[in-house]
């Protein structure tokens, strides 16, 4: 196991935050696979399931058993993790910029297009060399002008050439779920299995210039251009990659998080990233995956307490009552506003404030037929 240090941008005099991950297994060998949590810095799940990951990774180099080659970003964001107001946590938007530490990653595949065209050929496994060589060489080159664009740089410079990238986050108050790319859903069917995943919300593209899709997308967006330009050369899909959510803000505990840990090490083994002494046998799906775009976003037009009536997790049908919305101010008696489902299928978040403004966000429904479009994730 390497342990690295990478400085970001000095943002201001006497200033320096430092980026850390760890490297286990040879830098050459295959597969590779790039493991990150709390990118959204008050997202701490995903921290404490990679603490436990770490030991469990360090016993299988340990023992011989690693094969392939892991790196582990337990901590992705010492920007966010730094900013605090009021006794709050700040970590889902740079202060700075007011940028969402999760969006604007650059485009990958309009960054190289012009270097990798002419440089494809018949051989398809050459073709993804060649194309995660041009990344790396765009990334190299490129000259970040701000902190935030530095830790952009070096969270893609340690994962762009992955075969696998696992991003970990969680939501406000959910159940546990994974979003994904449609190209990538084969590959990481086993991962939601093994995480007993209550959601899966895939897209052809969400938009908005997310982390993981800026490196999964790349492949399939270049396979298009290619076809589009004429060019008859193969290109696999190099990545996959998914963000995984990893239940609520306030599940952090060591009974998740090994448990967390312990699939993630069962998926690494099933892809023969470590060797494992009898094939792991798959539990069964706990849920049908649901397009992105099929996803109601529950809100109230009401403000007022805000009581659940269901759990996260649950299966609802159209027309179920969600939660209520309560003013005890109005006249006469307490006015009671009930939220109910527009769509069915499983409520996989909801918020965990108590107290909603008019038009505020309640919960998310993953349902199973596409009705929107354009960027389809919250800020």
């Amino acid at each position: 196991m390497q342990r690295t240090e990478h400085p970001l941008l000095s943002p201001s005099l006497g200033s320096q935050k430092t980026l850390v991950s760890f490297q286990f297994g040879h830098s050459s060998a295959r597969p590779k696979v790039y493991l990150q949590a709390s990118l959204h810095a008050e997202e701490l799940p995903g921290m404490l399931a990679a603490h436990h990951l770490r030991a469990l990774l360090e016993a299988a180099e340990r023992d011989g058993r690693l094969v392939g080659q892991v790196v582990l970003v337990p901590a992705a964001n010492p920007i966010g993790l730094a900013q605090r107001l009021d006794h709050k946590a700040m970590g889902r938007f740079d202060l700075d910029t007011a940028q969402n530490f999760n969006r604007h990653y650059p485009d990958l595949a309009l960054a190289v297009w012009d270097r990798v065209k002419t440089r494809l050929g018949a051989d398809a496994q050459t073709n993804v060399t060649t194309v995660r060589e041009c990344v790396g060489a765009w990334l190299q080159a490129w000259q970040p002008l701000t902190e935030l664009d530095s830790l952009r740089r070096q969270l893609l410079l340690l994962s762009h050439d992955a075969d696998v990238v696992i991003d970990l986050h969680c939501d406000w108050e959910a159940a546990l779920h994974l979003y994904s790319e449609e190209a990538c859903w084969p590959p990481l069917e086993p991962l939601a299995r093994l995480l007993g995943c209550r959601a899966v919300l895939l897209a052809k593209e969400s938009g908005g210039g997310p982390f993981d899709e800026r490196l999964s997308g790349l492949w399939w967006q270049l396979a298009d251009q290619l076809k589009a330009a004429g060019i008859g050369v193969p290109l696999p899909q190099g990545c996959a990659s998914t963000t995984v959510e990893l239940r609520g803000e306030s599940d952090v505990s060591h009974r998740h998080a090994t448990q967390d840990a312990a699939a993630l090490l069962a998926y690494l083994e099933h892809l023969g990233v470590a060797q494992v002494a009898a094939p792991h046998e798959l539990p069964a799906l706990p849920c049908v995956p649901t397009p992105l775009a099929g996803s109601q976003t529950l809100r109230s037009p009401v403000p007022g307490v805000l009581v659940f009536l269901v759990q996260p997790g649950q299966v609802l049908a159209m027309g179920d009552a969600v939660a209520e919305v309560i003013d005890p101010t109005a006249a006469g008696q307490s006015r009671v506003h009930t939220v109910h489902a527009d769509v069915a299928g499983v409520l996989y978040a909801r918020v965990k404030e108590r107290y909603i403004v008019a038009g505020g966000e309640v919960g998310k429904i993953a349902g199973s037929t596409p009705f929107r479009s354009g960027d389809l994730l919250g800020a």
